[in-house]
């Protein structure tokens, strides 16, 4: 497919909805092309609100926000999957919006996200609708154990718990509180990988590398990315089943794919999520075009080109545990991580997020190592992570 677009040049402004750590780094890619760009977050001190040209302090659904927001800007997009598809829908009655209301809906809800994956044709894990007791009593034995997972608002682990009998099943539903759900059989994992495309509205189409991960606590821990770190077929098949789910959704922005992969090799998808994503972080020093450029790109109808991984990367996750020497003491005293002893590291890259409190489980950065060689930059990694207190991986 092949369209002519008239592109957003430098000198516009771009809008997006959520001022998290996602849209600060947009941000801060927009305004290094050239770009101007707003914000509406209700947040005062959202960390993209601070760095941004425009910072509109309303509710999502606010109408005087959108309208405001829809007037300074050229384009608009989202920062997290949670902004509701109403005001996206909104916004896009006036100007572009990328990725579209009708796409994002599909993410918010894990039942029509299973349902889409099945309509692509792409492998997803045995699993159940579950919306009423009627539902919940007619879930196949065969689908236990497994993970019940709240249809809506569920991220990092949150809205879901482990099952394994039909009574916990049954008990677990009502801990949710008796909401739509969705029960996935737990299968036998050997490891976890996500890739991100980014579709532009002409239908190009191009991806980032495929990307190794390791969650801890259903948050994820470190994303691993070189050259042989997924077996190659693993790696087109995942590459390939990416694209048709963007495809399909007749999407515009950048999606990320999370896959299991599974003990006897094969691949199912897990969940997508319509934005740039924890995962391609790594890409902002080992790639020659980053996650948020591409998002950028998407936005503005500016050409789209195959990302290129210069160098072998590690990304660690900090979050705010590593700022307590004793993250389980709700009292303990905050310390500041050694910096200047990872930055001492070669090919160490410090990506803070301009947020003022530190928590326990709250994403206040990341560090991406890159070397010349997988070895070397795994070498790194655990060296930063030993003077972090990060647990080795």
């Amino acid at each position: 497919m092949s369209t002519t677009l008239k592109p957003l040049l430098p000198g516009s402004t771009l809008g997006v909805l959520g001022g998290g750590q996602l849209g600060r780094m947009w941000a801060h890619v927009a305004q290094r092309m050239g770009y101007n760009t707003a914000v509406l977050d209700p947040d005062a001190q959202s960390p993209a609100g601070l760095v941004s040209h425009h910072h509109i302090h309303t509710d999502y659904l606010d109408a005087a926000g959108l309208k405001q927001l829809a007037a300074v800007c050229q384009a608009v997009t989202t920062e997290f999957e949670n902004v509701p598809a109403d005001a996206l829908a909104q916004l896009a009655a006036t100007l572009p919006v990328s990725p579209a209301a009708s796409a994002v809906a599909v993410a918010q809800d894990r039942a029509r996200e299973k349902a889409h994956f099945v309509k692509c044709g792409v492998p997803v894990a045995p699993h159940a609708v579950i919306d009423t007791p009627e539902q919940l009593a007619a879930v196949n034995d065969n689908l236990l154990p497994g993970i019940l997972k709240t249809s809506r608002m569920g991220y990092d682990g949150k809205g879901q718990l482990r099952v394994t009998t039909r009574d916990e099943l049954n008990a677990g539903w009502t801990k949710l509180g008796s909401v739509p759900c969705v029960l996935e059989k737990m299968l036998p994992l050997a490891s976890e990988c996500s890739v991100l495309v980014a579709r532009g509205r002409d239908g190009t189409m191009v991806n980032l590398p495929v990307q190794r991960n390791l969650h801890r606590d259903g948050i994820l821990a470190v994303t691993e990315v070189f050259a042989g770190n997924v077996p190659e077929a693993l790696a087109q098949q995942a590459i390939e089943a990416a694209k048709a789910v963007a495809q399909e959704l007749n999407y515009v922005g950048v999606l990320c794919v999370e896959f299991f992969v599974l003990a006897d090799h094969s691949l199912v998808v897990n969940e997508i999520a319509p934005r740039p994503h924890n995962s391609g972080h790594y890409s902002q020093d080992a790639c020659d075009v980053s996650q948020f450029e591409l998002q950028v790109r998407t936005m503005a109808d500016l050409p789209l080109t195959q990302p290129r991984l210069h160098s072998p990367a590690f990304m660690l996750n900090l979050l705010g545990d590593l700022w307590f020497a004793n993250p389980s003491n709700a009292n303990a005293s905050q310390v500041e991580p050694a910096w200047q002893k990872v930055l001492a590291l070669p090919g160490t890259h410090l990506h803070l997020y301009g947020k003022h409190e530190a928590r326990v489980g709250r994403k206040m950065g990341h560090l991406n190592i890159t070397a010349a060689t997988p070895e070397a930059a795994r070498a790194v990694a655990l060296q930063a992570a030993a003077i972090l207190g990060i647990a080795p991986f």
